[in-house]
């Protein structure tokens, strides 16, 4: 990977915009309503910006979002580009990696996942606590030395500052977050009852095809990184239910106004620890 591109995009950003926000989001499948909360103040395609992939499945936008959510501002990649549309690493990492050049300190990485857990539900948001890279490859495996190192240390992934603003927000609006371990797999077939048996056996608690690729280039930026899975079906084998893609997104859709919600808040609390002050 050519560590200068990001560079060049975060630079065009920043001529775009007069934002510089210090909080990003990446909104995955069954989140795009949450831009409703959004007061935009810029909006990028993702094809007007130097380096980056286009996105290709549905239920991803594929802009940068620049504006203000609860006061606070935000940068929101609104679309992720994934492993499994025969991309890179560097393809899957690179807006990550352009929102740390711009500048940005924090990430909240969403997504959509099957329940692994069998307490889980349709409809419940998972906070990652940790995570399992069943991906076959590491993003960092991509990154050309001497321009950094690339034995990141990923004891704790999940920043708990992050997480307790979270669990905080879903306090606040009455919305139930569960928490546990994603696993990451390539896709983009679904998984065998037997792969998830296996997974549970790992201690997986839900399972999805995103985000740990950029939770791990984040930390390798130095970003305060959380993630939030919104869970949209049950894994394969722990029901009759056959899986498919546009029932993942109508579940998404359901959920998208306790997401929103969550998300408002979360920014707001973002805020004010961000400037001292305390929420009760």
């Amino acid at each position: 990977m050519k560590m200068g591109f990001p560079q060049l995009a975060a630079s065009k950003i920043g001529r775009l915009t007069q934002s510089r926000p210090r909080l990003g989001i990446v909104l995955g499948s069954g989140f795009s309503s949450c831009l409703d909360s959004i007061q935009i103040e810029t909006s990028i395609p993702y094809s007007k910006l130097p380096g980056f992939p286009k996105v290709g499945v549905t239920g991803h936008a594929g802009h940068l979002v620049l504006g203000t959510l609860s006061g606070q501002q935000v940068a929101v990649l609104c679309g992720r580009t994934h492993f499994y549309e025969g991309r890179s690493m560097s393809d899957v990492t690179f807006a990550v990696r352009t929102l740390a050049a711009f500048g940005i300190e924090a990430v909240l990485l969403t997504n959509a996942a099957g329940a692994i857990n069998r307490k889980f539900r349709v409809g419940d948001f998972m906070l990652l606590e940790d995570h399992i890279n069943f991906m076959g490859v590491n993003p960092l495996r991509e990154i050309t030395p001497p321009n950094s190192s690339s034995f990141v240390d990923l004891t704790r992934v999940y920043d708990s500052g992050l997480n307790s603003l979270l669990l905080g927000a879903s306090r606040s609006c009455g919305i139930r977050l569960r928490k546990g371990v994603y696993i990451a797999v390539s896709g983009p077939s679904y998984e065998t009852p037997a792969e998830i048996s296996a997974f549970r056996s790992w201690g997986a608690d839900a399972v999805g095809m995103s985000t740990v690729p950029e939770a791990i280039a984040a930390r390798h930026c130095g970003l305060r990184v959380c993630g939030l899975s919104c869970v949209t079906n049950v894994a394969a084998g722990a029901s009759n239910a056959f899986l498919n893609h546009s029932e993942v997104l109508t579940a998404g859709a359901n959920a998208s106004r306790h997401a929103a919600k969550l998300l408002q808040v979360f920014a707001q609390r973002f805020g004010a620890a961000s400037s001292g002050s305390v929420l009760g």
